[in-house]
Parts: structure tokens; C-alpha cells; sequence
């Protein structure tokens, strides 16, 4: 079974993916996009392929290494064993939740990224700035989608305080059940285009995704089912978690949707480009310093804190800032060490087993 290079764009496939292909690879394989990601499983389709397959890392000791939604992997033909990941153009990956150090792969090969968030106590600065250096840092394109905007009494405030944030250029106010309103967003929907949902829960992501979904067509290779959606709590307006898994879902307009899960306890790590981008006026002011090693606290000289007596500069975002670099830093040496610890790990069990071998031949 061979492929055309033409019957994958419906996937998102472009000429980023071509360029990564041998000669060889048109001979008996296809290429393959990642649907969706479950525990044990993870579900693939392609051009006469719609099957699940194993989960499939090729690195046993780098989780990077790992096929997750949005990914492409060249498959058998036949037996639709990977063969192997292609290079991807955008990872979105966060610290694991819990005490570990592990890092989570999220989505692959993403072009925009929708932030929802919902005009309530739901919005949050600190937040929205976490997602931002997540969609910069992998150079995806933010979006800050804010919903419930028919239940809020003046939406234009929290319009405003999302365009103040720094590298935030698009803001969409909408009532995610309503598909007029929904339209707004078809510009970063189009065929072949790759969009994923953030947001915490109950901000209505599950509507929206309905929303964009509900018309699509049946010639498509997979058809989106409504996913279940729940209302908030009234007492905070806080969300009930309704996704549980992360998958691909295809929209009338020709793109494809990935949904994630509320992420409660996003974690940064290896995000250093994108925090610079989401504070660089911080880190411009940074430049100015009289010491290069200056921690903007009480050092003379210091830019930094000169901005925050004259009143340019947030004291609230200063602090957000520091914890956010310090976390990311944090997060990124841990994960580094970790890998280190696998690596020279990997090599002992390579080692034992040679020497096992040169023994039992002896």
C-alpha cells in the first residue's frame, strides 16, 4: 500500500511533514495522525487507516519521545506498527501534577491555541499569563477566548484586561452556545489547520467544541460526538470537570480541534522563550540593571524596581513574574537531572546486558 501526499492535508499534514521523508518511506508505510490518547491506547487515522494501536515511545527513557494527540507517526501499511515519530512542529508539555518531576506531553502540532477563560471569577491574570508563555514558547498563536460574555454585565472590562497583558494581540467575546458568535473564530479553523482548547473547568471549552462541531460533515473521517458539558457552582462560579481525555476532533470548516482537560495545576517547564516574551518589558528593564546578576530587590542601580517607585511598573506583576521564573527554572533542572539519571541508568542496563552476553558465550 502506497499514499499520496495530497490525501493527508485533510489531516493537517504540510510540507513541514514532506520534508522529513526517505524515498524509502513511500514503500509499504503511510503516515498517520495521533486522534487520541488513552490510558493504554492511543487511536490513529490516516488514508485507509482508522485503528488503535499501543501506546508507542521511541525512547523507552525519554517520555518526550512518546507519541501524543496531534502527533504523526509513519506506520506499516500492514500490521500498522510504527515505525517511527516524525519531528514535530509545536509541543505543548507541562510538570506532571503531583510530586513527581515528570514531564506530560498535552498536543502536538498545534497552530493556534484558543485560551478560554469566562467572564467571571473564573478570570485570572496570573493564569492567562501561564498559557500565554505556553502558546509562545512552542510559537503557537494566542488567542484569548472569553466566554459567558451574555452573563456578564460589562464583558468590555475583562476585554481590557486581557488586551493589557503583554504579547496578547487577539481577544474574542462570545456565548459559546450560540454558533453566530462561534463564527468569529473560523479564521484560525480552517482546513488543515490544527486549534487546541485550554482553560480550566466549567469556562465552557465542552460548549464550544460542540459548537464547532456539531455541523461537521459525515464524509470526514472522524465524526465528533457531543461531549458531556455541566454547569458552574453558584456559590464561586468555579467548573465541574467534564473532559477526561485529550483528542482530536474534526471541525465542519476543514481544521481539527484538540480538547485538553481543565488543567488545574499547570506547571511550567523549558518555557524560558516564552516568559520572556509574556514579560518583556520586565526583562527589557532587566538590561538596564547595574549588575548583571541583580535580583531586583535592594541592590542599587536597579531598573527594575526604579520602574515600580515612578509607577510604571506593577508590583503584582513583578511578583508574578519572579514566581513564575523561578518555578520554571525549577521545573526544567529537575527534568533535566531526571534525564540524566535515565540516561546513565540506560547505559548500566546496556552494559550488563553485553557483558551477560560476552559471558554466556564464553
Amino acid at each position: 500500500m502506497t499514499f499520496q501526499i495530497s490525501d493527508l492535508a485533510e489531516y493537517g499534514w504540510n510540507a513541514f511533514f514532506t520534508s522529513q521523508l526517505e524515498t524509502e518511506d513511500f514503500d509499504n508505510s503511510v503516515p498517520v495522525r495521533v486522534m487520541a490518547v488513552h490510558r493504554g491506547t492511543i487511536h490513529i487515522a490516516g488514508p485507509g487507516i482508522k485503528t488503535s494501536i499501543p501506546p508507542y515511545r521511541s525512547d523507552p527513557d525519554d517520555v518526550e519521545t512518546g507519541a501524543t494527540v496531534g502527533d504523526w507517526l509513519l506506520v506499516d501499511a500492514e500490521t500498522h506498527r510504527p515505525r517511527r515519530l516524525l519531528q514535530r512542529k509545536s509541543v505543548f508539555k507541562r510538570r506532571a501534577a503531583g510530586t513527581g518531576r515528570d514531564v506530560q506531553l498535552i498536543a502536538a502540532n498545534v497552530d493556534t491555541l484558543f485560551i478560554v477563560t469566562s467572564c467571571n471569577q473564573d478570570f485570572n491574570i496570573a493564569r492567562l499569563e501561564r498559557y500565554l508563555a505556553l502558546a509562545l514558547d512552542a510559537e503557537v498563536t494566542p488567542v484569548i477566548v472569553l466566554t459567558k460574555a451574555d452573563l456578564s454585565d460589562d464583558p468590555a472590562d475583562f476585554v481590557n484586561q486581557a488586551y493589557g497583558l503583554q504579547s496578547v494581540t487577539m481577544v474574542e467575546t462570545l456565548n459559546a452556545l450560540d454558533p453566530g458568535e462561534v463564527e468569529r473564530l473560523l479564521p484560525w479553523c480552517a482546513s488543515g489547520q490544527t486549534v487546541a482548547l485550554v482553560g480550566s473547568s466549567g469556562v465552557g471549552k465542552s460548549t464550544l467544541i460542540n459548537t464547532l462541531t456539531e455541523h461537521t460533515q459525515t464524509g470526514r473521517t472522524h465524526i465528533a460526538r457531543p461531549i458531556p458539558t455541566q454547569g458552574i457552582r453558584e456559590d464561586d462560579a468555579k467548573g465541574r470537570h467534564t473532559t477526561t481525555g485529550r483528542a482530536l476532533h474534526p471541525m465542519a470548516s476543514g481544521g481539527w480541534l484538540i480538547d485538553t482537560p481543565g488543567m488545574r495545576e499547570l506547571q511550567l517547564t523549558d518555557v524560558g522563550d516564552g516568559l520572556d516574551e509574556v514579560f518583556a518589558d520586565i526583562v527589557e528593564l532587566a538590561r538596564s540593571c547595574r549588575f548583571s546578576t541583580c535580583r531586583h530587590d535592594t541592590e542599587p542601580g536597579c531598573a527594575v524596581t526604579a520602574a515600580i517607585e515612578t509607577g510604571t511598573l506593577d508590583p503584582g506583576r513583578l511578583k508574578r513574574w519572579r514566581k513564575l521564573i523561578a518555578e520554571e527554572a525549577y521545573n526544567t533542572a529537575s527534568l533535566a537531572e531526571r534525564r540524566s539519571r535515565d540516561k546513565a541508568f540506560g547505559k548500566m542496563v546496556k552494559r550488563v546486558m553485553k557483558d551477560k552476553k560476552q559471558f554466556n558465550g564464553a
